[in-house]
Parts: C-alpha cells; sequence; structure tokens
C-alpha cells in the first residue's frame, strides 16, 4: 500500500460528490493528501451544475492507480482497507448497502435540482415541490429501515461507512432547506453533522472564499 494516496477535490461549500469521497476515504483511514479544483474551473462548475456527463471529481490516486467515482472509490477502499469495513462484513446487508448507494449514485435528480448543496446557506420555510418531496420521502424511508433493521446509530450499525459517506450531503441539504423530519432521523441527522470529519468539512467550508452565483440558491 502507497503510503499516501491523492485525493482530488472541489468545494467544500457545494461540492457533494467530493464531500462523499473525502469521507469516504477519512472512514477508511486511508491516509491521503488533497489536490483541490477551484470550484469555479468549467468541467467542476458542469458537474455540480447537473450538466456533466459523467462526474470526475473525486478522483483517488493510490499505489499508482487512478480511481474515480464515488461508488468506485467506495468499492476500491473496501479491498485496500477492509479491516475500516466501509461495506459490511455480512453479504445480505452488504448487498443492502450497494443497493441504496447506487440508489444515491443515480437517482434522486429532483432534489439535487431544487436543494443544491450549500453548507453556508439556510433557508427556513423553504418550499419544497412535488417531485423534491417524493425523493425526501425515500430517503427518509431508506434511513428508516436501515436504522430499524441494522440497529443503529449509523446506517449498517455501529460506525460510519460507505452509506453514510453517501448520505452525508443530503444531511446537509435538509438542514439548509430547512426540512421536517421525524425525532429518529433527526437524531441520525445530527449524529451525522457531530462526526469530527463533518465538523472539519464544514469548518472548511464556512472558510472558502469562493462564492459561485449559478450554484447558490437564491429565492
Amino acid at each position: 500500500m502507497a503510503e499516501t494516496a491523492i485525493l482530488t477535490l472541489t468545494s467544500r461549500n457545494y461540492g457533494a460528490w467530493s464531500l462523499r469521497g473525502w469521507l469516504m476515504a477519512r472512514f477508511a483511514g486511508l491516509p491521503f493528501t488533497e489536490n483541490v479544483i477551484p470550484p469555479d474551473d468549467p468541467q467542476v462548475k458542469a458537474e455540480m451544475l447537473l450538466l456533466a456527463a459523467s462526474i470526475r471529481v473525486p478522483a483517488l490516486e493510490h499505489d499508482g492507480i487512478r480511481v474515480w467515482d464515488t461508488l468506485a472509490i467506495g468499492e476500491y477502499l473496501n479491498e485496500v482497507c477492509p479491516e475500516a469495513g466501509p461495506l459490511p462484513a455480512e453479504r445480505a446487508a452488504r448487498a443492502h448497502c450497494r443497493s441504496i448507494c447506487g440508489e444515491m449514485h443515480s437517482g434522486f435528480g429532483a432534489l439535487r435540482s431544487s436543494l443544491p448543496m450549500n453548507i453556508k446557506a439556510h433557508f427556513p420555510g423553504f418550499q419544497l415541490w412535488s417531485r423534491a418531496r417524493s425523493d425526501i420521502e425515500r430517503i427518509r424511508a431508506i434511513w428508516t429501515e436501515c436504522l430499524e433493521r441494522y440497529g443503529g446509530p449509523y446506517l449498517f450499525g455501529a460506525r460510519p461507512g460507505m452509506a453514510d459517506a453517501m448520505f452525508a450531503p443530503v444531511v446537509t441539504r435538509l438542514l439548509t432547506y430547512d426540512v421536517p423530519l421525524d425525532a429518529t432521523l433527526a437524531r441520525y441527522c445530527q449524529r451525522i453533522m457531530a462526526l469530527p470529519e463533518m465538523d472539519e468539512w464544514i469548518s472548511a467550508a464556512r472558510a472558502e472564499p469562493e462564492e459561485i452565483e449559478e450554484l447558490d440558491a437564491e429565492f
């Protein structure tokens, strides 16, 4: 295993995919240095505006191998850091985890477009449109099922893993846009936000000087 990997990221305030990849690497315990691309880079901006054909950031370089796409990064980390348990050890739970991670990866387009990630913002009383409400209801159902089936406090048990990293940007969105949750799911969101990794990411997001008009929700 290489001593230090390189993880290419973009904006902490707007970069939902970067947050996912960064959390996965931190949860896995893989040492890495960061290569940060400014969020006004044309390719990165296209990705965050949902205009890119594919998502190339974050990208992980490790041991002579380059891996991009958050699902591929998660699977790779599960191979090189299996002791950290990015994916559950039990086969049925692992299949369930892969399924909901894939659903997050490829779905929830209404949520992404109408509630863009913006950690520094807060929109109390935000009015959800119907398709975004449907996405949020599905996410509530996923979280509730996982917490009940695997006992919490994280989606697949006692420690945060790939699934929690995949849904962490949703947690920030629900807080930014003041989306109500029941007590169980509110506690889950609080637990994610209280992680030291999230505290570190959010502190860096709040310190970012860049503001990109197209990526700010304006209401």
